[in-house]
């Protein structure tokens, strides 16, 4: 317990506020959703917390390479941890799409199911930017500057190409693992005739474009809010 509070009292004032402010972010959206559970009698929404356990990952392996960059360093082990991360990425923003949920809220209190989905979509967007914020600043210090600034362009058109894939396509991270042969199939069908798919790609390029756009403007506000 001694330890416990050593380390906290030698945490960054930022850090430290950060993961406040996560938890409590969290935690709401979890109050929310028991609450609505309790209510209705209904596990209707109870496939949020899944998901946000999902937007976490990225952000848990992001952690961990911050911690230990000498696995950066080595070339085989790098290609394995952000493979994996990259695989993982998608989850993060995909809760974004579900949002399209709102259509079977609750006639009664519109509100309250409103509040739990934007609250659970906008943990997985912070998930998601923390978890590329690192992986930038990591990059940068290990990697190069066009290294990291490659990275988020590359790793945004992947999430887009990802939330597509998981949202319309209906494939999960794990598939490509567990059940590779018809998601590479329908992805090679992509790429082989984009003109039948050309909603789809539409739909990456577009959701592309916003996560980059909110990504650079919510890092440029920090430090904005840094400086003053």
């Amino acid at each position: 317990m001694k330890w416990l509070f050593w380390q906290m009292k030698n945490m960054r004032p930022t850090l430290m506020t950060m993961q406040q402010w996560i938890l409590i972010s969290s935690g709401f959206s979890i109050l929310l959703l028991v609450i609505r559970i309790l209510t209705s009698h209904k596990l209707s929404y109870a496939f949020l917390a899944w998901n946000l356990l999902l937007a976490y990952l990225p952000l848990l392996i992001a952690n961990w390479l911050s911690r230990h960059e000498i696995v950066v360093r080595n070339k085989v082990t790098f290609i394995l941890a952000i493979s994996a991360w990259l695989l993982l990425m998608p989850n993060s923003f995909y809760i974004l799409t579900d949002l399209f949920h709102l259509n079977t809220i609750d006639k009664g209190r519109p509100w309250f199911d409103l509040t739990l989905i934007l609250s659970f979509a906008w943990n997985g967007v912070l998930f998601g930017i923390i978890s590329i914020w690192k992986m930038e600043m990591l990059l940068k210090r290990t990697k190069g500057l066009v290294a990291s600034a490659l990275l988020i362009f590359t790793v945004m058109w992947l999430n887009a190409f990802g939330v597509y894939i998981g949202r319309f396509l209906r494939f999960n991270s794990w598939d490509i693992i567990f059940n590779p042969s018809p998601l590479l199939t329908e992805i090679g069908e992509m790429i082989m005739n984009p003109g039948d798919y050309k909603g789809a790609w539409a739909m990456s390029l577009c959701f592309a474009c916003f996560m980059i756009i909110l990504y650079y403007t919510i890092k440029k506000l920090t430090e904005l809010l840094n400086h003053n």
